[in-house]
């Protein structure tokens, strides 16, 4: 039976009689093509993405598994529509914190209408994207049974300043982060979760391909980070992981380097190392 995902934080929702994706119970997750050259372009991404010889297993990993498309019920009961079929990268998590960060100081390709770019333009202006090089999209944070989830709304979102990033990276892995909490984030899973071996480590391992690679360039791509606390307090591994979604606006790299993706993704290093030097956010 197909439903509405339960932790999906940022995109259109299939609530409220809205078209939006959906997920089933053997870890699939079926996002609804859009009806213009985006729809296409994604489904064309996909399929050259998958069976592209020149993209290192160890990258591929970074990527939902693609399992080709299917005409489904949508979601909004408009009918019969047509779905990509892609790996629920989340089927296997209970209460995962989650952050969806949207990569690049310019979010339009060079071919978009110009109608889209002048909109995309002021969305980057009016975030973060243009001084960062990435903007959040959308986030919650598990805290407990109890509290449940600090997931701040879409509105709150949109008006991050470069301040409120630094402050949400950082509660983002705390362990005080719940809603309306005034308290300074402890950033006690720092350590776990943006370490080496955490997010961090994943980051750097994609900043090295995307050195070197000229075969993509990856407009309005976001990064989607996860972990799970309960697995941090139980000593556990955290499962940290990042993968990269929407792929409606890739573009042939027609052999130059991807250098808004690089420069957006070597900001958010920058910010996580800062972090894990300074967890406490004391300037000097």
């Amino acid at each position: 039976m197909l439903k509405a995902p339960a932790h999906q934080v940022a995109g259109h929702q299939a609530r409220d009689g809205k078209l939006g994706p959906l997920i089933d119970d053997s870890g699939r997750f079926y996002k609804p093509l859009q009806s213009d050259e985006r729809g296409s372009n994604e489904v064309a991404f996909y399929t050259s993405f998958s069976c592209n010889k020149r993209i290192p297993d160890h990258i591929q990993r970074f990527f939902p598994i693609f399992h080709g498309t299917q005409i489904l019920e949508a979601s909004n009961q408009s009918g019969m529509h047509p779905h990509l079929v892609l790996q629920d990268v989340l089927s296997t998590r209970c209460n995962p914190s989650i952050m969806d960060i949207k990569i690049g100081s310019r979010t339009w390709p060079p071919q978009a209408p110009e109608n889209y770019i002048e909109k995309s333009l002021k969305k980057d202006r009016e975030s973060t994207s243009l001084s960062l090089g990435f903007r959040i999209s959308g986030l919650q944070v598990y805290g407990s049974k109890e509290s449940g989830y600090w997931k701040p709304d879409k509105k709150t979102i949109k008006g991050f300043s470069e301040e409120d990033v630094r402050l949400v990276l950082r509660k983002f892995v705390s362990s005080n982060a719940s809603a309306g909490s005034d308290l300074n984030p402890d950033c006690a899973f720092a350590p776990i979760v943006y370490g080496s071996t955490g997010i961090l480590g994943k980051l750097l391992e994609l900043k090295t391909w995307f050195e070197d690679q000229t075969i993509y360039h990856f407009y309005s791509c976001s990064l989607l980070l996860m972990y799970d606390k309960e697995l941090v307090l139980e000593g556990q591994s955290s499962s940290a992981d990042v993968k990269l979604i929407d792929f409606a606006h890739v573009e042939d790299a027609r052999g130059v380097i991807d250098h808004n993706f690089l420069g957006g993704l070597c900001s958010l290093i920058k910010f996580m190392k800062e972090i894990l030097v300074n967890p406490y956010g004391i300037h000097s």
